[in-house]
């Protein structure tokens, strides 16, 4: 297929041969490493897929390098974490949106994605429907904000129907929470950054699902109570409810989340106006 692959990696041995695995129908599979411990890079060659190391700054800048510094054998170059599954019938999905721009406007194509917790799909408490930007045109398009990050491109954007699976709990609460923690750091250095700015509010009003929801964060981090407010919207509004038991822990655990973030604002704030922690 005429799609290579970018897998990002930092102690994924756990993950990266499923994934490995899921994206098998790519000849041309790059793990971008920072440099794991774990035997990572070793399941990488293993598996067939070169290798690149770089130490991690935060995401987008990860991802830019890549795409700048590594020599793909395809003009595509499909973004993957490695506890997600991409499988080969969303590869031919990919294909057949590939042959069919022959103009070669887009530059960009998103894809919606499933949260997978104890054995279920979150579809009501994850906020499905959430679209992300992973397949890129090289040299077309642009990674911005180092963590959540957005996907830019001058060229046309795509949104395709299918589905790739993600796996947030494959290492264990242990690891979530380990890894919450340190997004919460980057989240709130990015808040304090992009509430001084101008909201886009007409964003709220985009038929563009991913300026929509961009908009909807700016509102939301302006909000008293966003922690609980995040928890009654997914909880109740989005009917996360019927998600039963996964999908209680999973919005608790998504409120704990973003109280997180609201507490390192403030300790930001703080330190910024020069009062004590």
């Amino acid at each position: 297929m005429p799609v290579s692959v970018l897998i990002l990696t930092l102690n994924e041995a756990l993950n990266l041969p499923g994934c490995l695995e899921s994206v098998a129908w790519s000849d041309d599979v790059v793990v971008f490493d920072s440099f794991s411990t774990d035997g990572t890079v070793e399941i990488a060659r293993a598996a067939g897929a070169r290798v690149v190391q770089r130490k991690f700054d935060n995401y987008a800048a990860q991802r830019n390098a890549a795409l700048r510094e590594v020599d793909y054998q395809h003009p595509w170059v499909l973004m993957v974490d490695a506890d997600e599954r991409w499988p080969e019938a969303l590869g031919r999905e990919i294909v057949r949106a590939l042959e069919a721009d022959s103009a070669g406007a887009v530059s960009l194509y998103h894809f919606r994605r499933k949260d997978l917790f104890l054995g279920r799909w979150l579809r009501r408490s994850s906020g499905y429907p959430t679209w992300s930007g992973r397949l890129v045109r090289r040299g077309q398009v642009r990674v911005e904000r180092g963590i959540n990050e957005e996907y830019h491109t001058d060229g046309e954007k795509a949104y395709l129907p299918g589905h790739f699976l993600h796996l947030p709990f494959n290492k264990g609460f242990a690891c979530w929470l380990e890894r919450h923690n340190r997004y919460s750091t980057m989240e709130a250095a990015a808040l304090v950054e992009e509430v001084r700015g101008r909201a886009g509010w007409a964003g709220l009003f985009s038929r563009d699902p991913v300026a929509r929801r961009k908009a909807q964060k700016q509102l939301a981090y302006r909000l008293p109570g966003r922690p609980l407010l995040v928890f009654l919207y997914l909880y109740l509004f989005r009917m996360g409810f019927l998600d039963g038991r996964p999908g209680l822990i999973y919005c608790t655990l998504r409120m704990i989340y973003e109280y997180m973030i609201d507490l390192k604002v403030k300790e930001l704030r703080r330190r910024g106006k020069g009062w004590p922690i």
